[in-house]
């Protein structure tokens, strides 16, 4: 194969909250395999990304999450020859209200979920009794802060909440019910055999530290070939081919996902990661012939 120059457009560190380190990492990892495959990789920060133009590279990978440069990598992939791993659109889809409307379209395993204006308050009817402990969740963007992701045990503890969301600008809100069952953390890429799953409390692995409401797991049997079917369904639902995100395996072993992330850290697997996304680039790169 011919030796082809990569755009390697880093994440802000704004949305790598705990995980700088980690999400720079494998980041590192993949423009490293793809150096040591005879490529060339020309390295951006996302605020270089937003403010200059490219130079002559067709071939992007990116970890970006800004709106404003999610937007124009959009129009990029629209109006020129392009190829980016993950698409715009993918990692706009990854977004809490659109990957939950998404998933709940195309009946991917999800909790039950309301989606609403912080404007107004929830209907009693409503919350009772689905939402009664439930998740509150900013619903136009990624986890940044810890109160973008709020555990409510009660209905007048939820109207609390979502007005305190709406205090700071945070128009819309995603209500998921609580799962009941073992919290467990995935990573993956799409097109290729790898497939990663821990429970993040034995892995001491957290952002916000929210995964000590369900408890420490207790190991209940589920399909380890259902989650990776589950999760590649989800993958291609939204448009990404490097993903990750958490689940709940309920007591009798029901999988639903209650997160989706666009390129997550890989922190426990970096070095197999790498390879994968490696890997998965230069073949996807084959055939789209640029």
């Amino acid at each position: 194969m011919r030796s082809l120059i990569f755009a390697g457009i880093q994440r802000y560190s704004l949305f790598s909250p705990n995980h700088v380190g980690n999400d720079a990492a494998i980041f590192s990892a993949v423009a490293q395999y793809l150096k040591e495959n005879g490529h060339q990789v020309n390295m951006y920060t996302e605020q270089e990304f937003l403010t200059n133009s490219l130079k002559d590279e067709k071939y992007i990978f990116t970890m970006m999450r800004s709106k404003a440069s999610v937007r124009k990598l959009q129009k990029l992939e629209e109006k020129e020859d392009c190829f980016v791993v993950n698409s715009g659109h993918g990692i706009e889809n990854c977004t809490r209200e659109r990957m939950t409307t998404l998933l709940l379209e195309n009946q991917i395993s999800h909790p039950r979920s309301l989606i609403w204006d912080t404007n107004d308050g929830v209907p009693e009817a409503l919350i009772k009794p689905v939402f009664e402990p439930c998740w509150l969740k900013r619903a136009d963007f990624h986890a940044i802060h810890r109160e973008d992701v709020t555990f409510v045990r009660t209905s007048a503890e939820l109207q609390e909440v979502i007005a305190e969301y709406a205090l700071r600008g945070i128009e819309r809100v995603v209500i998921n019910e609580h799962l009941k069952g073992d919290l467990v953390k995935f990573y993956g890429v799409a097109g290729t055999d790898f497939f990663y799953w821990f429970y993040p409390q034995e892995g001491n692995h957290s952002k916000f530290g929210l995964e000590e409401i369900n408890g420490a797991p207790s190991g209940i049997p589920f399909s380890e070939e259902g989650l990776h079917q589950l999760c590649s369904d989800a993958a291609k639902v939204l448009d990404v081919t490097v993903y990750g995100g958490d689940c709940i395996v309920a007591p009798d072993g029901t999988i639903r996902i209650i997160d989706f992330n666009d390129w997550p850290s890989f922190a426990p697997c970096r070095q197999e990661a790498a390879k994968a996304i490696g890997g998965i680039i230069i073949r996807k790169v084959e055939n789209v012939g640029l």
